[in-house]
C-alpha cells in the first residue's frame, strides 16, 4: 500500500460567507450556531474518493480587510483552493472576480481554484428576504457564469446547515488534484522556431 497523497486545501473568500461552518459541517458533521470568526485549527484526515487515499489537510483563512497581509502565508504549497461567497450575499459573489481571484492568481499562479456558493438553505428562505429586504439571492445561472468567468473548473453549491453538498465540495477540490483537468492548449499567433543564421 502507497503512502498516501497529502493535499492542502485552503478555503478563502469575504468574511461571515460561511467558510469556517463549512469546514466545521465537513469535519465534524455539526453545524455552529453563532458567527465566530475563523476559529477552525488548521485539520488533517485521511480521506477516500474513487478509490483514493489522500491525506487533506485544511487551510481556513480570515476574509476580512484586517488580514489582508496575513492571510497569504496560507497559500503558499497549497494544491486547491476553495473560494466562497454566499448565496443571499451579492457583494460577496462580486469580490469573488474583484478582490479573491486576483489574490490568488498574484500569491498562487496556477493553483485550481473550486468555486462554492455558501449558505443554499436560505436562497428560498422567504422569511429570510423578509428580515433582510435588500438582499438578492445569486442563482445557480449566475454561479456558473462566475465559474466561466474566472476558469474555475467546479462550481458547487451548499448548505453547511442541512449538510446538503458539503461532502461534494471537498470531494471535488480532492479530484481536480489527483486528475487535473486538460488544460486546452493555446496556439500563439505569429511565434516562429528559432533560426541561427
Amino acid at each position: 500500500m502507497s503512502a498516501s497523497r497529502f493535499i492542502k486545501c485552503v478555503t478563502v473568500g469575504d468574511g461571515a460567507v460561511g467558510k469556517t461552518c463549512m469546514l466545521i459541517s465537513y469535519t465534524s458533521n455539526t453545524f455552529p450556531t453563532d458567527y465566530v470568526p475563523t476559529v477552525f485549527d488548521n485539520f488533517s484526515a485521511n480521506v477516500v474518493v474513487d478509490g483514493n487515499t489522500v491525506n487533506l489537510g485544511l487551510w481556513d483563512t480570515a476574509g476580512q480587510e484586517d488580514y489582508n497581509r496575513l492571510r497569504p502565508l496560507s497559500y503558499r504549497g497549497a494544491d486547491v483552493f476553495l473560494l466562497a461567497f454566499s448565496l443571499i450575499s451579492r457583494a460577496s459573489y462580486e469580490n469573488v472576480a474583484k478582490k479573491w481571484v486576483p489574490e490568488l492568481r498574484h500569491y498562487a499562479p496556477g493553483v485550481p481554484i473550486i468555486l462554492v456558493g455558501t449558505k443554499l438553505d436560505l436562497r428560498d428562505d422567504k422569511q429570510f428576504f423578509e428580515d433582510h429586504p435588500g438582499a438578492v439571492p445569486i442563482t445557480t445561472a449566475q454561479g456558473e457564469e462566475l465559474r466561466k468567468l474566472i476558469g474555475a473548473p467546479v462550481y458547487i453549491e451548499c448548505s453547511s446547515k442541512t449538510q446538503q453538498n458539503v461532502k461534494a465540495v471537498f470531494d471535488a477540490a480532492i479530484k481536480v488534484v489527483l486528475q487535473p483537468p486538460k488544460q486546452k492548449k493555446k496556439k500563439k499567433k505569429g511565434q516562429m522556431g528559432c533560426s541561427i543564421l
